[in-house]
C-alpha cells in the first residue's frame, strides 16, 4: 500500500499518544489489538514496533501483567558498583526521606494537568498489583514519574543515582518477595492519598504524606533482621 504509514511513522504515533496519555489505562498500554485497531495496521506490525520501543526503553513487558510505560534505565551502574555492595536499606531510607518529600512538594507546584493525568494512572496501577513483583515495577513507575513533575534535572539525576543504587543492590529482590497484602494495600492507598495531594497543588500536604508513605516503606523493609548489618 503506498499510503501505508512506515515503521518510523508509526513509532511517532505510538510515542504521541503514550505522552498524551490516549494510549495508557491504569499505567499501561491498551491491548496490542486495540492499538492496531486505533493505528490501523496489523497485529504483526504492532508487534513490531512495540518491539522497537521496548528495545529503546520506551516500554516493557511482563508476561501475563501487560505492557508498561517505563521510566528510563537507571544512570550508570558502574560508578555505583561499590556503594551498593555497602548500602543496605536503611542507608537509601535516610537518603529517600530526604530527597522524596521536596521532589513531592515541587511535583505539586510544576505538574502539567496532562501530567496528573498520567500519574493517576500510574496511582491505580499500584493499586491493581496482582502481587509483589507487579507493585516493584508499578511502585517504581509512580516514584520516577513524581520525581519528574518537579521539573529540576539534576534533582532527577540525584534521584535515578538512588534508583542505580536499589537496583544492584542484593536486598532489592528479596525485599520485593516479603510485601504482605496487607503492606500492599497501605502502601497502595498512601499513593492515592499522595496522588490527591500532588493534584490539588497542596505542597505541604504531599512532602508530609510521602514523608509518611517512606516511613512505612521503611518500616516494612526493616522489620525484618535479615535485612539489618547484624544479620
Amino acid at each position: 500500500m503506498e499510503n501505508a504509514p512506515s515503521d518510523t511513522e508509526l513509532t511517532a504515533a505510538l510515542r504521541s499518544g503514550i505522552e498524551t496519555g490516549d494510549f495508557l489505562k491504569n499505567g499501561k498500554l491498551l491491548p496490542e489489538r486495540a492499538l492496531a485497531e486505533v493505528l490501523e495496521v496489523t497485529r504483526t506490525r504492532m508487534r513490531r514496533i512495540l518491539d522497537l520501543l521496548e528495545e529503546d526503553g520506551t516500554v516493557f513487558r511482563r508476561h501475563g501483567q501487560g505492557t508498561f510505560v517505563s521510566p528510563p534505565p537507571a544512570v550508570g551502574a558502574s560508578p555505583f558498583r561499590a556503594v551498593a555492595a555497602k548500602v543496605m536499606p536503611r542507608d537509601v531510607m535516610e537518603v529517600r526521606l530526604e530527597i522524596e518529600p521536596a521532589l513531592a512538594a515541587l511535583a505539586a507546584q510544576r505538574a502539567t494537568s496532562k501530567e496528573l493525568k498520567t500519574l493517576e494512572q500510574l496511582t491505580q496501577a499500584t493499586l491493581e498489583a496482582s502481587d509483589t513483583q507487579a507493585y516493584g515495577v508499578a511502585d517504581d513507575i509512580f516514584h520516577y514519574k513524581i520525581a519528574e513533575l518537579a521539573h529540576n534535572p539534576l534533582f532527577l539525576t540525584v534521584y535515578d543515582s538512588i534508583r542505580a543504587v536499589r537496583r544492584q543492590a542484593e536486598w532489592t529482590q528479596r525485599r520485593e518477595t516479603r510485601y504482605s497484602a496487607s503492606t500492599l494495600t497501605r502502601l497502595g492507598e498512601q499513593h492515592e492519598q499522595l496522588f490527591s495531594s500532588i493534584s490539588a497543588r497542596n505542597s505541604h500536604a504531599a512532602a508530609e504524606i510521602m514523608e509518611t508513605h517512606l516511613l512505612s516503606v521503611s518500616n516494612a523493609m526493616l522489620r525484618d533482621r535479615t535485612y539489618s548489618r547484624e544479620g
